[in-house]
């Protein structure tokens, strides 16, 4: 839903701020007061695009921006998501349009690109009028919107699923296959080079650990040299650390008999004497430990020595020489089982064309069930709307294979396929008797066209999911008991969209659930455009000024309270 629209500095409208609300909302105002300014306004938040002209004499810049409520929609929070832009119940879409050219669009504040705004827009809003933004002038929604009125969600979701593991197969064949050869080329040299490594066989953290070896065995005499000067001067020596703490420990003995408050002094002596003995003791073992290998010590110099031919080779460290042999093992495995890769690949491509083949049948089957329910309901009420003569189809044909190598098995035959299955939807229609229909996508726009989406709206759209439709030329050439039903149809279609129309006829004005007012005022040395919602009696007044003129009689407020009874 638009909650709230704000427009600043844009052609003739100086500044305002317009609060939308759910149900039927009508704007109404004299011809040249600034409604198809107010709707060309609308457009800039759906991405058409705008020039410098637009910006109002003697400011910088024009400002539009809507506020949407987009809680639940899922479409639009998953297009934000993937944009990396933060996601809240409302969304606010802001365009700036600079009197020297530039335009900046944003989402919520973040910068953005007009194509991004556009997509957002053609999932929010359709507009009808001299815009782009109709869904039923996208060919691509045809399809989807019999998908939506059939219910084939369930069955949609499980072939687009089908289908992401069939071409995930087709891929990892064609580059088995495109590696084909260069694997071969590469099949000696691998060999060679795995052969190489394992040989040496290095473990991940040996290297370290060969260092620290080599470290000890190179330094071994010293070791052994410091070691014992070491445990001689702490017990060995005539007048080693040990004897000398053992004698201060007496004195202090000797001391503590006299005056005892120095025997916690005796104790730290005492674990002085314990640790020199302890220190010793180590020292003594360890000289013992040391080793004088010279072989050892060839050995791991050696390896060592490996090692770096090998991280010259393949790698700057251990880890990446392991990582190399791990997948030149891969390559090599692949090479020695190829034609049992290919055909592996190949038996679970067949089955994943025919798994898509029977479910994009079963959709196209379902399609062809609701076809003319569509059809019936459709020409119902475009004959309602005061088309009597339309004629309405649904074409639906087969894609055809675009790639010998591309496509699904439905019994057995290659069929071509798209991400809804096998079949191209498109909407055909013919207004005048004897016409051939003709695709919807070129009806000319205008009242008729938007008659032609209010029907297919009504049927259609119950379950689209365009929650916004704004209509600014629904009454061109309609009047009376059409222009009356053109307002109940679209009353009705106002209790599960938002609507918002621009009307001259007091039929449609009449049934507004939220009635606003475009109007031309004087402000300073120039015209202005203001918009404002009417309360319950200015909206009699308005609609009988649609039916009288300027000068406003009784009869006319008569016949616009009558017209407002039909509300409810």
């Amino acid at each position: 839903m638009l909650k709230s629209l704000y427009i600043k500095d844009y052609a003739l409208i100086e500044e305002i701020e317009i609060e939308f609300h759910g149900g039927l909302n009508i704007i109404t105002g004299e011809t040249g007061a600034g409604k198809s300014i107010l709707i060309d306004a609308m457009g800039l938040l759906l991405g058409d695009r705008a020039s410098s002209e637009v910006v109002r004499k003697g400011a910088a810049k024009s400002i539009v921006e809507g506020i949407f409520d987009v809680s639940g929609h899922h479409k639009v929070l998953d297009l934000l998501n993937e944009n990396d832009i933060d996601t809240y119940d409302d969304l606010i879409v802001r365009r700036e349009i600079s009197v020297k050219g530039t335009n900046r669009c944003f989402l919520n504040d973040t910068p953005v690109s007009l194509a991004l705004i556009k997509e957002v827009g053609n999932f929010l809003v359709d507009l009808h009028g001299q815009h782009e933004h109709q869904s039923l002038l996208r060919v691509s929604t045809h399809i989807e919107l019999i998908d939506e009125f059939a219910g084939n969600e369930a069955l949609l979701n499980n072939y687009k699923q089908k289908l992401i593991l069939l071409k995930r197969e087709i891929s990892s064949y064609e580059e088995l296959v495109s590696k084909e050869d260069a694997l071969k080329e590469k099949y000696e040299l691998y060999s060679f080079q795995l052969k190489e490594i394992n040989e040496v066989d290095p473990a991940p953290d040996e290297e370290e650990t060969l260092e620290k070896e080599l470290n000890l065995l190179e330094n071994s005499e010293q070791l052994i040299e410091l070691s014992e000067e070491i445990y001689h001067l702490l017990y060995e020596d005539e007048n080693s650390v040990h004897d000398r703490i053992n004698y201060i420990k007496n004195r202090i003995a000797e001391l503590t008999r006299i005056d005892s408050s120095v025997s916690d002094k005796l104790k730290e002596i005492e674990s002085a004497s314990i640790i020199i003995g302890e220190i010793s003791d180590f020292f003594r073992g360890y000289k013992d430990k040391i080793d004088i290998d010279p072989e050892r010590l060839e050995e791991v110099r050696q390896r060592l020595s490996a090692f770096k031919l090998l991280k010259k080779k393949y790698g700057g460290s251990i880890h990446t020489v392991l990582e190399y042999r791990d997948k030149i093992s891969t390559e090599i495995e692949t090479t020695e089982n190829f034609s049992a890769k290919k055909e592996e690949l190949l038996r679970r491509i067949e089955s994943l064309r025919k798994d898509c083949g029977k479910l994009a049948l079963d959709l196209s089957e379902a399609r062809k069930k609701v076809i003319p329910g569509i059809k019936k309901e459709i020409e119902r009420s475009l004959k309602y709307l005061g088309i009597t003569n339309s004629n309405f189809q649904v074409k639906l044909e087969r894609e055809k294979p675009e790639d010998k190598n591309d496509y699904i098995l439905i019994d057995h035959e290659k069929a071509g396929y798209n991400e809804r299955g096998i079949d191209k939807i498109e909407f055909y229609i013919s207004t005048n008797l004897g016409e051939d229909p003709k695709p919807l996508t070129k009806v000319a726009s205008g009242g008729e066209i938007s008659r032609i989406m209010l029907a297919l709206k009504s049927i259609l759209a119950r379950s689209e999911r365009l929650p916004i439709l704004i209509f600014d030329e629904i009454d061109t050439g309609i009047s009376g008991s059409v222009a009356q039903k053109v307002g109940l149809a679209l009353k009705e279609l106002a209790s599960s969209h938002q609507i918002i129309a621009i009307t001259h006829l007091p039929q449609i004005a009449g049934l507004a659930d939220y009635h606003y007012s475009v109007e031309k005022k004087k402000s300073g040395n120039r015209i202005v455009s203001t918009i404002r919602i009417l309360n319950d009696e200015e909206k009699v007044r308005e609609v009988a000024k649609l039916i009288s003129g300027e000068e406003i009689t009784e009869a006319a407020l008569d016949g616009a309270r009558e017209l407002m009874k039909i509300k409810n």
